[in-house]
């Protein structure tokens, strides 16, 4: 007997079961497991109901009360001879732990169910039992042998009609294709199976994961439009569940990166922050590091550098070598060699596509700032080949601007303001304005290396608008001292040591209460010396204080 809140009567068995199949219906998949798991309490459920528990547990985030549940249909099918659905569960149990790393586990699973339909009559069953044959093929680099077996299941999911089969075997051989550099025609298969998601053809738990896995796809070829267009029918399909949790940590993250990269960084941080919050619950998921590499990002662009190497120290326990933000954090701390030899080795590690685009734009920038052209230059040229295998615009422009980036470090500004012409339209065609910016302050070095100041004046300014309307603070102070720079003085010589060790701590992008910790002082005392050392400088911004130390050699 158990007491529903709502309507303060006490439920029995029956009226639980009832109860919880509703619920599980209307997709109130909490409401399911609490009815569902309390009929199972007063009496075992029988294995139908047993899966339906399952699911419900599995859709919100109790992984464990769903393996179990699952594991109990399996053995009661088995123990009544009903042998095909027996294989059905196993087959789940085994995909499940190979989706979660489980190898020996996924093996024993699926190596029961293979045998158990061994002796039996063709069945859609079989065509599931392709699909981690696709997986490891995917995974092993193997995107021909994997389009094959998702093509076959996708065969067996038509002659029996098998709506999440087909689904799930349409987004394997656009995965597939993918991998396979037929990028479109992967695209569309993706496509066709997201058509079946949104249409509510498939059922939840496979909905979810192709979501996912659409979503992961559009991340390897950069395609934002596409990436925005399903992380909202992600969102809403996730909304109209407000139980739902596997999913909502994955829309989270992948909401994080669009409003990161269209340059809404405040909505981006939060949301980013709801990730973590999401993924850490019931138990924290490997996908946690995801979320924490984007709160690096935004708070290194932002210019907290003691914020973003938390951040990226948090990222790493999840996922080591998620991407070059912390070698990025360590140039922008001036460590530059440190930065240098961390890309190296990163770049041992990172391989997929997508990520290694990122990793050899981050390269070139770190290489140059070492005088490395000979890297720098290795680095470019296999973003452009890239570049030629991934034809979107997001790496053509991260291909132009470092080719214009290597021109301009080989005295050929001419060159290099053709491709970064090119690549500032592709950023802004793509409303990505802080990449967009960065180009721009190529381009006036560029212009102005070419004596025309105007041009270079005018790409400055239009970064330096960019840079302050994001927040970017270290970006902000380069262009403000490139575009005009100060003359040094002696005026730091009126500070005393604890004012300086205030700015320095300004400079490096710590607040107020980061400074007080730090020297072990008030956040008052901290607002005071801040406040001296503005008027014995004449400045009024923290911004302006860093370009002060940067010009002056204080950091």
């Amino acid at each position: 007997m158990i007491t529903n809140p709502e309507r303060e009567i006490e439920i029995d068995r029956s009226q639980a079961l009832a109860a919880g199949s509703e619920a599980f219906q209307k997709r109130a998949w909490r409401d399911a497991f609490t009815f569902l798991s309390s009929a199972d309490r007063q009496s075992p459920l029988e294995p139908e109901h047993l899966v339906l528990l399952s699911q419900a547990a599995f859709l919100i985030g109790k992984e464990q009360e769903g393996a179990e549940a699952l594991s109990r249909a399996h053995q009661t099918f088995l123990a009544s001879g009903h042998t095909v659905p027996a294989a059905k569960c196993a087959f789940w149990l085994g995909f499940t732990a190979l989706l979660n790393g489980e190898t020996a586990r996924a093996t024993g699973w699926l190596s029961r169910a293979g045998r158990l339909l061994e002796d039996q009559p063709e069945c859609v069953e079989s065509g599931y039992l392709l699909l981690p044959n696709g997986y490891r093929a995917v995974h092993s680099g193997e995107p021909v042998a994997a389009q094959a077996f998702f093509r076959q299941a996708a065969a067996i999911a038509k002659q029996f009609d098998d709506k999440d089969l087909m689904a799930l075997a349409l987004q394997g051989q656009g995965r597939s294709l993918i991998r396979k550099g037929e990028i479109d025609q992967g695209l569309a298969l993706l496509d066709e199976a997201m058509i079946a998601v949104t249409a509510g053809e498939v059922s939840p738990l496979n909905a979810g994961g192709v979501f996912c896995s659409v979503l992961d796809a559009c991340g390897e070829v950069f395609d934002l439009q596409r990436a925005q267009e399903w992380t909202i029918a992600l969102k809403a399909w996730c909304d109209s569940q407000p139980d739902i949790m596997p999913y909502r940590g994955h829309c989270l993250i992948r909401r994080a990166e669009l409003l990161h990269l269209h340059g809404a960084w405040s909505e981006a941080f939060e949301e980013a922050k709801r990730a973590c919050e999401c993924l850490a619950l019931p138990s924290p998921r490997a996908t946690l590091g995801g979320a924490f590499y984007q709160i690096g990002e935004i708070e290194r662009m932002r210019g907290n550098l003691p914020e973003a190497e938390k951040a990226y120290e948090e990222a790493a326990k999840w996922t080591p070598n998620i991407g070059p933000g912390l070698a990025r954090l360590r140039l922008a701390q001036n460590k530059a060699d440190v930065a240098n030899a961390m890309i190296r080795r990163i770049s041992d590690h990172v391989l997929e596509p997508a990520r290694r685009a990122l990793l050899l734009d981050a390269w070139v920038e770190i290489a140059l700032a070492t005088n490395d052209i000979d890297s720098a230059r290795m680095a470019s040229q296999e973003l452009a080949a890239l570049s030629e295998r991934i034809a979107f615009p997001f790496v053509r422009a991260l291909s132009s601007r470092n080719a214009g980036a290597m021109m301009l470090a080989d005295n050929n500004p001419q060159g290099a303001v053709a491709e970064l012409e090119r690549s500032r339209t592709l950023w802004h065609d793509l409303q990505v304005p802080y990449e967009a910016a960065r180009v721009r302050c190529l381009l006036a070095r560029s212009y102005r290396k070419l004596g025309n100041e105007e041009s270079a004046a005018i790409e400055f300014a239009e970064a330096q608008k960019t840079f302050a309307g994001l927040g970017a603070s270290i970006d902000l102070a380069c262009v403000l001292k490139e575009k005009e720079p100060k003359p040094r003085s002696d005026t730091a010589g009126s500070l005393t040591e604890r004012e300086i060790e205030v700015l320095r701590l300004v400079a490096s992008g710590k607040t107020n209460r980061r400074i007080a910790m730090e020297l072990q002082i008030s956040e008052k005392t901290v607002a005071r010396h801040l406040s001296n050392m503005f008027t014995k400088l004449n400045l009024d911004s923290r911004t302006a204080a860093t370009v002060y130390a940067m010009e002056r050699n204080l950091l």
